[in-house]
């Protein structure tokens, strides 16, 4: 049981650029029904928190989820079990443990502060051979990266399309190109890919070529010299990490029978889609430890490997939302907490 009643937090009372993150003290929250309360030892940052931050401009209101400020943004962490609320079961005191906390049904996880209170179905044993800082950088990317390619693990609907995300098979016949292969999702995803047997084609710009080959690129793509959807014909599947309006781009890479996946979904026509034979799905990240556990067991056994573009200490968080602002990030960036 903490003994400490107040800790330190990011903070915004009002929406804006990083500048409204704000440095302060607050009560340590106390778990609930089936929660834990961790000591976070660093904790991962992501898109939603940027989009949290501005107030979410863009999200359509009827999808934006419920949120209140001040608010404390973020989602994935890495610590230590200092705490079980009632009901929790899986975990005790003293338990190293990562996480995606309550996302998309809660705005944020409350994840950029030295405690957090965490449902204990979000989180999964820490993977032993990596520290804090990379096993936070895991559990959002990972579980894009899982659920977009090896298996969903709910039954949620998307908020973005009718149609079912149902990954492809992915074996040694298949070829998958990866769009925005350096970053977060990308590098964690052309490892999946590999993992089950794939030929890998992975899309950044020229500085990540070196990074992306030693974690098994086939082949390289540099965007900054030839556009991919030019050179590249007949992939099973693409993974446009990237997504959004240019990912229709990409329908003419694939073969028919084939499938393009963009993680922020786009502007598609269904008819075209179905003329070309292709199956256009996308998915909404979820919290799931269970899946976690699995990619912890990819990590501990050297299958996976999780890059830090960098990390802040927690009460530079502002200057980490500056970085991540300036793009080209290869891998995640970290907050360091204790």
């Amino acid at each position: 049981m903490t003994t400490h009643t107040t800790m330190s937090a990011i903070r915004l009372h009002t929406f804006g650029g990083p500048d409204v993150l704000r440095y302060e003290r607050v009560p340590v929250p106390a778990p609930g029904p089936g929660e834990v309360l961790v000591r976070v030892h660093a904790a991962g940052i992501n898109p939603p928190d940027w989009y949290a931050r501005e107030g979410m401009p863009d999200v359509p209101p009827e999808l934006r989820p419920p949120f209140h400020l001040p608010l404390t943004p973020g989602t994935d962490i890495s610590g230590v079990v200092e705490e079980l609320g009632p009901d929790a079961t899986g975990f005790s005191v003293g338990d190293e443990v990562i996480g995606l906390l309550r996302f998309p049904t809660a705005l944020q996880g409350s994840a950029y502060a030295e405690y957090v209170t965490a449902p204990a179905a979000d989180l999964a044993r820490k993977p032993a051979g990596i520290d804090h800082a990379h096993a936070a950088a895991l559990p959002m990317s990972g579980l894009t990266a899982w659920q977009f390619l090896i298996e969903l693990g709910h039954d949620h609907p998307s908020p973005f399309q009718e149609a079912r995300h149902r990954p492809m098979a992915i074996d040694g016949r298949t070829t998958v190109l990866v769009n925005g292969a350096a970053g977060g999702v990308g590098h964690l995803a052309l490892q999946l890919a590999k993992w089950k047997g794939a030929r890998v084609i992975a899309v950044a710009s020229g500085a990540h070529e070196t990074f992306l080959r030693d974690l098994g690129a086939d082949e390289f793509i540099d965007y900054t010299k030839e556009r991919p959807e030019e050179v590249v014909r007949d992939v099973d599947l693409v993974l446009d990490t990237v997504g959004g309006p240019h990912s229709r781009r990409f329908l003419r890479t694939v073969k028919r029978g084939g499938s393009l996946y963009p993680v922020y979904f786009g502007e598609f026509d269904d008819k075209e889609n179905a003329e070309l034979g292709i199956t256009v799905t996308g998915t909404q990240v979820r919290s799931n430890g269970a899946q976690l556990a699995d990619l912890g067991r990819l990590i501990d056994d050297g299958t996976v490997r999780v890059a830090l573009d960098s990390t802040f200490p927690l009460a530079d968080a502002r200057a980490a939302h500056e970085r991540a602002a300036r793009g080209h990030i290869r891998g995640k960036i970290v907050l360091t907490v204790a």
